[in-house]
C-alpha cells in the first residue's frame, strides 16, 4: 500500500478504534509516533472504526464498495466473520481488487496459523543460507536485519494488484489475490532451490564470500572493510592489473 501511494493511488489506512500498535514502536519521534509507523504510512489516509459492531462493520462495506483495491492482513477467516469476506465484497463491488496477505495462504495445513517476518525467514530457508560458515567464528544461522521477508511480499502484492488492475481494464471484472509470506521468501531463493536440484548439495552459509566466485567478498584493511566483487575473468585480470599483479590474472 506504500508503495500504491508513492505511485499516486488515494490510500486509506483502516485502523482499529484505538490505533494500531506499531504507531508506537520505538524509535519514537518528537510527535510520539514510531518511525516504522511514519515509514510505512507516508502519503497515506487513516481513520479508525471498531469491526466487531455492526456499524464499523457496514462503515467498512460501503469505504470497499468505492474503492478499486483493497488490502487486508487479518488470519484466514477473520473477515468473514464480519461479512467482509471476498464474496461479501464482490457481491457489492465486482471490479474489487481484494488481496489478502497471510502468513502460510488461505488454504493448506498451516493457513489458520499467524505469520511474521522471523518465521518465514526460518522456515523458507532463508537462515540456512544466511550467516557465517559453520566451521567459521560466529558460525549458524542468522536472520537478515531487515524484515525482507515482509518487504517482499509487499513487492510481490504490488505487481499481483497491478497486474489485476490491468486485467480489469480489459475483462471488467475484479481478483483475489492470495499471497503469503513463505511463499515470497521462498521465491526469492529460487535460485538457490534450483541450484541444489541441479547439483544434489544442499546450500550452505558463505558469510561475506560467494559459493561460485572469487574474490567476491570483504577484506580487512589498515583503515577498515572493503569489498571486492569480480565477477568474471575478465574483471579478475583487471583488477590484479589495478593492484600491480598482473601474472595473477593468468
Amino acid at each position: 500500500a506504500t508503495l500504491l501511494a508513492e505511485f499516486g493511488a488515494d490510500v486509506i489506512r483502516v485502523e482499529k478504534r484505538d490505533g494500531s500498535e506499531d504507531r508506537f514502536v520505538a524509535p519514537v519521534g518528537e510527535g510520539g509516533e514510531g518511525a516504522l509507523f511514519l515509514q510505512v504510512n507516508r502519503n497515506k489516509r487513516s481513520m479508525t472504526l471498531n469491526m466487531a459492531l455492526k456499524p464499523g462493520q457496514d462503515l467498512l462495506a460501503r469505504l470497499i464498495g468505492q474503492c478499486d483495491v483493497f488490502v487486508e492482513n487479518f488470519k484466514v477467516g477473520d473477515l468473514d466473520r464480519y461479512g467482509l469476506g471476498y464474496d461479501d465484497i464482490r457481491a457489492i463491488n465486482p471490479r474489487i481488487v481484494y488481496c489478502s496477505i497471510t502468513g502460510y495462504g488461505l488454504d493448506g495445513p498451516y493457513a489458520k496459523r499467524p505469520g511474521y517476518d522471523f518465521m518465514a525467514q526460518g522456515e523458507g530457508g532463508l537462515m540456512s543460507i544466511n550467516g557465517h560458515r559453520d566451521d567459521g567464528p560466529g558460525g549458524g544461522p542468522v536472520k537478515v536485519a531487515i524484515a525482507v521477508t515482509d518487504v517482499l511480499t509487499g513487492m510481490n502484492a504490488t505487481v499481483a494488484i497491478l497486474a489485476a488492475v490491468e486485467h480489469r481494464h480489459t475483462s471488467g471484472q475484479g481478483q483475489r489475490i492470495d499471497l503469503a509470506l513463505l511463499d515470497s521468501i521462498v521465491h526469492f531463493g529460487s535460485n538457490q532451490i534450483v541450484g541444489m536440484f541441479a547439483s544434489g548439495e544442499v546450500p550452505g552459509r558463505w558469510g561475506n564470500e560467494h559459493p561460485n566466485l572469487a574474490p567476491y567478498q570483504v577484506f580487512r584493511s589498515a583503515d577498515g572493510h572493503f569489498i571486492v566483487g569480480a565477477g568474471n575473468d575478465g574483471q579478475f585480470r583487471r583488477l590484479c592489473s589495478v593492484i600491480g599483479r598482473e601474472a595473477l590474472g593468468t
